[in-house]
């Protein structure tokens, strides 16, 4: 969390009385009324591409109409955009001749880009591509290379994990998971990554390596992944065995970038069936400033059914869905009467979260408004729920990523709550060291990575979380009545303010 370096009282508002009188439009009642709509069994747990979704969708487009809020563009409210089921097909891998085993010398999960790769040079590069201890392989050229990296982090002989400036253990952890990120900046061809032991993957690994995948489709064909043993990395790199590199850079602390040549060929192959899904807008236009845009988001898919069991997703993200549909209204009314945002506002509804953020992927990609016009994304993903550490205490929220990019965000957003709404903002989930990386796991993200700052608003998860039980009956609608309230008026603020938020930090 950024510290604030002067007295909070510098930074005081008076109460906009305009602000408070169109904030009481967000009641309990309303959210309460919509949920039992979102989250009801009829609408078969809105799993993304299936009939209960678009049910969803056509009752958020139904929503927006009522508001009078005008189609966005072409006389539509939706975005659709187009997804690939990806049922799952074995890799084949050959090295020199040798045909290897799939989920017994290597495996790789459903859902990579189809494609055939011929490899005659293999770089290994250790532990990787993320280390600031090693400059980031400075000077170490991977585009269109295919790289052989180690799975974890070095250790020392007493297990004891290297550290680089104040770097803990989780922060090892959490910079593993974005090797693959940087080896994607860096145009790296396919990633080769060794493991301790094929077998207990693919068995700890097997419902996801079995179930079909959706991602979006897409021209470009992606960066392959495949988990390989440690006897297949020994065949690839010959005469080295991978044993030995491990020690040598645990013993000395630095990195070891071999190049091995060596004949190899990757060949992905996939069952397709195209399907589409909608992100559903509504869009407000606004006066002076019409041509900058605050964006508002929630994803309304969930998991779908398992049987004869529906996944409602009442908090998931259903109080998010409807808190978006309250706003809206707000906004739109305020507009009516003549009390419109200076700035555009966008309330967005997306689908494909639960697949891996594709519907707010789509977007930013394919977006409606320019993204150099877009001032933030404020996202809305379960706001109905207490967690264990709030048990005694449901008048609070979790806020991440709010300076990550912008401190002017995030000063507006403690004034507002200040000023308004008196909840506990708990900064625990915005710490970068955080193991559960709840700032990659939303839409607010795919915004972020653009360089568009984005608050998070999330009350922490449950023991219903992802389960048939996330039901309407276990929300605090009071609680999202206060948390809506909370983004409506730090929205108003970012829409009506005379300068537009900087982009001042990177720690995206």
């Amino acid at each position: 969390m950024l510290l604030l370096l002067f007295p909070v009282s510098l930074f005081a508002q008076a109460k906009d009385t305009v602000a408070m009188r169109y904030s009481k439009i967000i009641t309990k009642d309303d959210l309460h009324g919509y949920l039992q709509i979102v989250a009801d069994s009829s609408m078969e747990g809105r799993e993304t591409g299936k009939e209960g979704q678009k049910m969803c969708a056509d009752f958020i487009y139904n929503m927006f109409k009522s508001f009078e809020i005008p189609p966005y563009k072409d006389k539509t409210y939706y975005q659709t955009f187009p997804l690939n089921i990806i049922k799952p097909m074995p890799a084949e891998i050959n090295v020199n001749g040798k045909q290897y085993m799939v989920n017994g010398d290597f495996y790789s999960f459903p859902g990579q880009s189809e494609q055939r790769i011929e490899v005659s040079n293999v770089l290994f590069l250790g532990y990787g591509m993320d280390d600031e201890k090693y400059n980031d392989y400075k000077g170490v050229d991977v585009k269109d290379k295919t790289l052989m990296i180690l799975s974890g982090e070095p250790m020392n002989s007493d297990s004891v994990y290297f550290v680089s400036g104040n770097k803990t253990k989780s922060q090892w952890t959490s910079n593993y998971r974005l090797k693959l990120e940087k080896a994607r900046e860096k145009g790296a061809r396919a990633v080769l990554i060794v493991v301790d032991n094929v077998i207990e993957d693919v068995r700890a690994n097997k419902h996801r390596l079995e179930t079909e995948s959706m991602k979006l489709e897409m021209d470009k064909t992606e960066m392959p992944i495949v988990y390989i043993s440690k006897e297949m990395a020994n065949d690839i790199l010959k005469k080295t065995k991978v044993e030995k590199l491990k020690e040598k850079i645990c013993a000395s602390g630095k990195p070891i970038i071999k190049s091995a040549k060596t004949k190899m060929i990757i060949d992905i192959k996939n069952r397709i069936t195209k399907i589409t899904s909608e992100n559903v807008l509504g869009y407000i236009e606004g006066s002076d400033l019409k041509n900058e845009l605050i964006i508002v988001t929630a994803h309304y898919d969930h998991l779908g059914m398992d049987k004869n069991k529906v996944y409602c997703g009442a908090d998931d993200d259903g109080s998010g869905t409807v808190a978006i549909i309250e706003l809206a209204k707000t906004f739109a009314q305020a507009k009516k009467e003549g009390h419109g945002a200076r700035r555009s506002m966008l309330f967005m509804t997306v689908a494909g979260e639960e697949k891996g953020l594709l519907g707010s992927s789509y977007y930013v990609q394919h977006p409606e408004f320019p993204l150099k016009n877009t001032v933030c994304d404020l996202n809305i993903d379960m706001i109905g729920r207490q967690d264990e550490k709030h048990k005694d205490n449901p008048d609070y929220v979790y806020i991440i990523g709010d300076d990550k990019l912008s401190s002017t965000l995030h000063t507006i957003s403690e004034n507002a709550n200040k000023t308004y709404s008196n909840l506990e903002l708990d900064y625990t989930y915005n710490d970068e060291n955080d193991k559960n990386r709840f700032y990659y796991r939303s839409d607010h993200y795919n915004f972020a990575k653009n360089g568009i700052p984005v608050i998070f608003y999330f009350n922490g998860v449950h023991a219903d979380y992802h389960r048939p039980t996330d039901t309407v009956d276990k929300i605090n609608f009071e609680k999202m009545e206060k948390i809506t309230r909370l983004v409506f008026f730090t929205a108003w603020e970012l829409a009506n303010r005379n300068e537009r938020i900087v982009v001042d930090s990177d720690k995206k």
